[in-house]
């Protein structure tokens, strides 16, 4: 027995040497970059590249420059629209969504969701001859609205089945007794399921207002003017030119585009908090 349970207790101390080694190795391999980008976007003068140094002088002029020098301002202005507008129509849209196919059953829905599952499988990089040639059609090419529609869209099928699959985890049974207390079916969506959806609203909200500011190969497919840039793309044109690379602005731009995902984020986080006690209690 005694022997049992030393190698027991070796196994035990065993996965956890392992697994605290997994993740310093994880921490390490998240926290370097950051550590590199913030050292190079506070210093001064125009480094050659990306390194790690906090010994040399520190400044904020490359913030000041990317204002004053660089179109960084209406990159960041039009990334900004873009996100909340597709954050705002796209979350609309499938919260609907997902509630008219968890609660209602109609001709055709089998097969709508089986088609949201099959467009879903083909990647964006297989669509981008059609999503340029639609911008010919329609004139919208170098329309950041037109990208905009095009980021609605694309997040829509597989979203639609994550809202649907959060809104069966409500019990119908709330709906029917709302129903025999006279309620409509617009009071029992809005004041009866909906608040019950808020985590899966909020992690839905953030995807999708993430998007734009990390996406670069639609952008740089379908925006050509240097004043309509995204902020990816924009800042991409920094370090295009292997001769003059401009490392210590492009690593400035990069940190600013982590502020109002941030901001959003510690709004939100009261949801995702809330979601995770609701989940654990019903457990």
């Amino acid at each position: 027995m005694k022997n049992l349970a030393k190698s027991q207790k070796n196994t035990r101390r065993l996965s956890h040497f392992f697994t605290y080694l997994f993740m310093i190795i994880l921490s390490i391999i998240i926290i370097y970059p950051i550590l590199i980008t913030i050292s190079s976007a506070f210093k001064s003068g125009n480094i050659a590249a990306f390194s790690l140094d906090f010994n040399s002088k520190w400044t904020l002029g490359n913030f000041s420059r990317l204002f004053n020098e660089t179109l960084y301002g209406s990159w960041y202005k039009n990334t900004l629209i873009i996100a909340i507008s597709t954050m705002i129509v796209q979350v609309t849209v499938i919260t609907l969504a997902g509630y008219t196919y968890s609660r209602y059953r109609f001709v055709g829905r089998k097969n709508s969701l089986l088609f949201f599952l099959i467009i879903q499988m083909v990647p964006t990089m297989a669509a981008l001859t059609a999503f340029y040639v639609m911008a010919l059609l329609l004139g919208a090419l170098d329309q950041y609205w037109f990208l905009t529609l095009i980021y609605i869209g694309g997040g829509i099928p597989m979203n639609t089945w994550l809202m649907k699959g959060y809104f069966d985890t409500v019990p119908i049974d709330l709906d029917e007794s709302a129903k025999l207390d006279g309620a409509g079916h617009f009071r029992i969506f809005a004041q009866i399921v909906l608040p019950l959806v808020r985590p899966m609203i909020a992690v839905q909200a953030l995807w999708a207002f993430m998007g734009p500011f990390g996406d670069y190969m639609l952008a740089k497919f379908l925006l050509r003017t240097p004043e309509n840039l995204t902020v990816a793309v924009g800042l991409q044109t920094f370090i295009n030119d292997s001769q003059n690379q401009k490392v210590s602005l492009f690593a400035a731009g990069a940190i600013l585009i982590a502020l109002p995902i941030s901001i959003l984020f510690f709004m939100l986080q009261k949801n995702f908090v809330s979601g995770l006690i609701a989940g654990g209690t019903k457990g």
